[in-house]
């Protein structure tokens, strides 16, 4: 029987009740000082390396995710996702600002297509939370900001795109957008009659679960697009009582809710994490679908766990788990036409 992680020991002293996503939002843990007295850690031994790090990625971290971080413990797999340190500033060779090749994929602003039938919209260029991991930690946001006409041009190349039927909704974070923007986004975009469904990916109602509300949930059910929901959970813990409840509203929209996950030294490497989180996330009505190998962005080596390491992980998993709970094991490369699983078998009769 798989046993739960406990939850955090003490308790954080904000009240954080009754206050809208948007107060939420705007009252997060900015700065390493902050985050360190919020989190009971000793500044003597964290706060230079925190503020190196922030230097060069700067913090953010709402008070609900906060809270789920068990205090004075500096290992917490939470806490090692948001926590700036000094190895941030170490330059690795093969570690870079733009992993994924983004920058050639772009053929406007706001717009990123690496593969055929799909297309990325950069709805915004922040995030509720900056995990130091981010594959677009150094991504050019301000380049991607789309006016009113700018819209209209995205809207008029997807009309002129047959072979795209699904549109994905990014950032940062498509979610910290404002309801009003993303429902007319979503009616401009239904007007595509090719277009079949609509992609959101988001990490915003794990740090942040009162971001489903009312508004959210009307103009997702309104669309006539299918709608696929992928979260962003790396580890069991960030799924409390809260998260699970803003899923299920998620689900009542009749939207497939999927997660995806990056395999991070510290914080999953652990085949009984990663066993416990998809069993915690079927629990909670979610499908695991990626497990993605580490993207090599400068800043972030310390996370890095080898390809062979997370196949053998991944055998782990399928040994332990009913196939439907295993994700799959991808690495996203530059030009390929797809995200490319990676084997975890070699064919003995080759």
């Amino acid at each position: 029987m798989i046993q739960r992680t406990p939850a955090p020991v003490e308790a954080h002293p904000t009240d954080i009740s009754g206050q809208s996503w948007q107060q939420l939002l705007s009252d997060c843990a900015t700065t390493p000082e902050k985050l360190l007295e919020s989190l009971g850690l000793d500044p003597g031994r964290w706060l230079t390396g925190a503020t190196a790090g922030h230097r060069l990625f700067p913090i953010r971290v709402p008070q609900p995710y906060l809270e789920r971080i068990e205090r004075g413990n500096p290992q917490d797999p939470l806490l090692r996702q948001v926590l700036p340190l000094e190895a941030e500033s170490q330059s690795v060779p093969g570690f870079v600002r733009d992993p994924l090749g983004e920058k050639t994929a772009t053929p406007t602003p706001g717009l990123i297509q690496k593969y055929r039938s799909r297309a990325l919209l950069m709805i915004a260029g922040q995030c509720a939370i900056n995990c130091r991991y981010c594959f677009r930690r150094h991504f050019p946001y301000a380049e991607h900001r789309m006016s009113p006409d700018e819209r209209k041009q995205v809207i008029d190349l997807l009309r002129h795109s047959p072979e795209i039927n699904e549109v994905i909704f990014s950032g940062g974070d498509p979610l910290i957008a404002s309801d009003r923007l993303l429902a007319r986004w979503a009616d401009e975009l239904a007007t595509v009659r090719h277009l079949k469904r609509l992609r959101i990916h988001t990490r915003l109602p794990v740090v942040i679960p009162q971001r489903v509300d009312d508004a959210l949930l009307a103009w997702l059910v309104s669309s006539r697009l299918q709608k696929v929901i992928v979260l962003h959970i790396n580890h069991p813990n960030e799924i409390d009582r809260p998260v699970a409840d803003a899923i299920a509203r998620l689900k009542s929209t009749g939207a497939t809710v999927l997660n995806q996950s990056v395999i991070l030294k510290g914080v999953n490497d652990n085949a009984d994490i990663l066993i416990q989180l998809s069993e915690t996330l079927f629990e909670a009505g979610v499908l695991p679908y990626y497990l993605h190998a580490f993207d090599p962005v400068e800043g972030a080596h310390h996370f890095e766990v080898s390809d062979d390491d997370a196949r053998d992980l991944v055998r782990c998993l399928l040994d332990r788990l009913p196939g439907f709970l295993v994700p799959r094991l991808v690495r996203e490369t530059p030009g390929k036409t797809s995200k490319t699983p990676l084997d975890l078998f070699v064919d003995d009769r080759r």
